[in-house]
């Protein structure tokens, strides 16, 4: 506001009291009293001329009083900024110009001069001002100088410049060493827990003699303590195959750095059989009790061994990380998890007043066939069973059509919506092939039901349907189908299983093993051979993947734009939308090339998401690195679904996540 408003602004609104005497003149001269109304013009004159000259003072003595105090404001600005008590300086943003700084500044720089016409990186060479032009007001990082490190704070101003307008940046540097110095040191000695377990005692101390055991046993515990030495921590072993080791947030960063490299130290242990032994390891951190971090210790355990062992997993409050995990899962030999699993099953199907199966979206053969065995035991058991189907075409669509159209399958088949509506208390929800609930076929489903059970081969990922009443997951499995199959044999006779149920399970081995040679282990074959008992036929379990001639033009078109990424690895990306299963399959075939160990086949999908269909000889582990893009799978097979992003950026990330697998490897 200019000093023109101000005064008009302070100075009375007298005009009204001077027309309304002058209008009482007027009357007076209208009545004929002349004199009387010269003498009161005159009176008004003398009363106007007074006023405007006693308002001009009085505006003269305000804005004198204003322009002191202006004055006395600069000097005291002045004064505040040369004599403040923190270090400043003022510099351009965009050149590091210096314009200005005080001596605290100088000082704590130890520079002797003024720093005008120099940089700003000349005295702190490690500050970078780009937050000052993102509008931050503070440093997001410290900053150091010597010994000392400093928050720092500022803003920027505009200002003109020979008509172009420029920025000038005013900072502030405040001291916090001592207070970085006692945080750092409260987060560095916060208590972590670990749990070791070694996930492969019973096959690898099967069968030999007490002093190789021994002998191992002294050899891994050496291993051990030589690992956790360097930590300070406190190593004990509580059971045969299990250790407790309690140590400091700083230690456990030290593991982190060296990659945990205790597993391939423990890995170098062989048996006598040639059988290496593998360590899972789960840590807990950042929690209020020492009985909570052992929680989150056990959840760690349990998610590394759920993702095949031989790895590490460290959890927080928030979320779960991953080390290792790039060896190809063990087959467990022993059998008793699968009894007492297909006991525990049996029991909720026949407690259930009705059975709902489902598996994830966009189901596949590996869906139907294990919702068709839990079909066949709720039959046996007299339990109702619904089994969700979507209302979008699956590659399962001709499978689920013949099973319909057998009479034990009358009304079997529901929508999600209808499942919805008849579920009720003592209901059983059965979740086949996978675990994660954001894939789930209907996630409102899951969410409807109280009582589910798991049944998965897929490596458990950060995201998993927590408080599941059962959870049978196995990543050694080539399939859920043989999951399923696995715990039918101690509940169903061959002859109790339809020809068709047989059938579907079969297929889902086969789609999933790829004709039986990929992750197959010798559970894979006995499930094959008690399916073809049940009457499962191989010939027709071929034709559920015979392919049409578009189809298969379609795939070897995927095929001929494949371009070889690193050593090994294929990646395939169309710009136009394509059938999954016919990625999938080009996906597979790309692994048929000579010197191809893993491939990818990237496009966008009609609903503007980028698909991405990974696949592996064994070598390299896709799931790992599908897993930093946020999708999953195992270490042969994964997928991911990236939403609002191009298929260029995508791209982009995947061979960046690939390098990253490669460089931590």
């Amino acid at each position: 506001m200019n000093k023109k408003g101000l005064s008009r602004l302070l100075e009375p609104s007298f005009q009204l009291y001077f027309i309304v005497l002058a209008a009482f003149a007027l009357v007076t001269a209208l009545s004929g009293k002349y004199l009387l109304a010269v003498s009161e013009a005159l009176v008004i004159l003398i009363l106007f001329l007074y006023f405007r000259r006693r308002n001009a003072l009085r505006r003269r003595e305000i804005m004198s009083y204003i322009e002191n105090i202006s004055g006395d404001i600069d000097v005291a600005t002045k004064d505040t900024v040369v004599n403040a008590p923190l270090p400043m300086v003022i510099f351009r943003p965009d050149t590091g110009e210096v314009i200005w700084s005080n001596n605290l500044f100088l000082h704590i720089t130890g520079e002797k001069d003024h720093l005008f016409d120099r940089r700003l990186t000349e005295a702190v060479p490690d500050f970078d001002s780009r937050w000052l032009m993102e509008g931050k007001s503070q440093c997001p990082t410290e900053v150091y100088i010597g010994e000392r490190r400093y928050q720092v704070f500022g803003r920027l101003v505009h200002t003109n410049d020979k008509d172009k307008r420029s920025y000038l940046a005013t900072t502030y540097w405040v001291d916090v060493t001592e207070f970085s110095t006692i945080q750092e040191e409260f987060y560095g000695s916060r208590p972590v827990v670990l749990l070791l377990l070694m996930d492969n005692y019973e096959e690898v101390f099967k069968g030999i003699g007490d002093n190789i055991k021994t002998a191992m046993q002294v050899d891994i515990n050496r291993r051990l303590d030589e690992w956790a030495a360097p930590t300070g921590g406190m190593l004990c072993r509580y059971d045969r195959d299990r250790y407790l080791l309690i140590v400091e947030a700083r230690g456990l960063q030290a593991l982190i750095d060296s990659k945990f490299d205790i597993l391939d130290q423990v890995r170098e242990v062989v048996n006598p059989n040639g059988l290496p032994v593998t360590l899972s390891i789960g840590a807990g951190r950042d929690a209020d009790s020492f009985a909570e971090l052992f929680q989150y210790a056990s959840l760690s355990l349990e998610m590394a061994l759920s993702r095949g062992g031989d790895q590490a997993v460290v959890k927080n409050k928030f979320n779960f990380d991953f080390y290792g995990g790039r060896a190809k899962e063990t087959e467990r030999q022993t059998k008793v998890k699968s009894r007492v699993m297909a006991n525990a099953l049996n029991s909720l199907i026949g407690d259930a007043s009705q059975v709902f199966v489902m598996g994830h979206a966009f189901p596949d053969l590996d869906c139907v066939g294990p919702a068709a065995g839990i079909a066949a035991i709720a039959r046996k058991r007299g339990t109702d069973i619904h089994i969700i189907r979507g209302n979008d075409p699956s590659p399962a669509d001709a499978m689920m059509d013949r099973l319909a159209a057998l009479p034990q399958y009358a009304d079997v088949f529901l929508s999600p919506t209808d499942a919805i509506v008849r579920a009720d208390p003592q209901s059983l929800l059965v979740v086949v092939d996978t675990n994660r609930p954001e894939q789930v076929l209907s996630r409102d489903l899951l969410e409807s039901i109280n009582r589910v059970a798991v049944i998965d081969h897929h490596r458990r990922a950060a995201s998993y349907i927590e408080g599941a009443t059962l959870s049978f997951h196995e990543p050694y499995a080539s399939s859920a189908s043989e999951l399923v199959t696995d715990l039918l044999q101690y509940i169903l006779k061959p002859e109790e299983l339809l020809r068709e149920e047989a059938d579907a399970l079969l297929a889902g081995i086969v789609l999933d093993s790829k004709n039986f040679v990929s992750r197959t282990g010798s559970r894979t074959f006995e499930s094959a051979a008690y399916l073809r008992r049940a009457g499962a036929d191989t010939d027709q379990v071929r034709s559920f993947f015979a392919a049409d001639l578009p189809s298969t033009i379609a795939r070897y078109d995927i095929i001929r734009q494949a371009q070889l990424y690193r050593d090994g690895i294929a990646i395939a990306v169309l710009d136009h939308p394509v059938d999954r299963v016919t990625a999938a399959k080009a996906a597979d075939e790309l692994l048929t090339v000579a010197g191809v160990d893993a491939s990818f086949v990237l496009f966008p999908g009609e609903d503007g998401r980028i698909i991405l269909s990974a696949r592996s000889v064994g070598k390299v582990n896709v799931q790992v690195i599908l897993e930093m893009l946020g999708g999953g799978g195992n270490a042969t097979g994964a997928g991911a679904q990236v939403s609002g992003k191009s298929l260029d950026e995508v791209c982009g990330e995947l061979t960046t996540a690939i390098d990253k697998y490669f460089e931590t490897e």
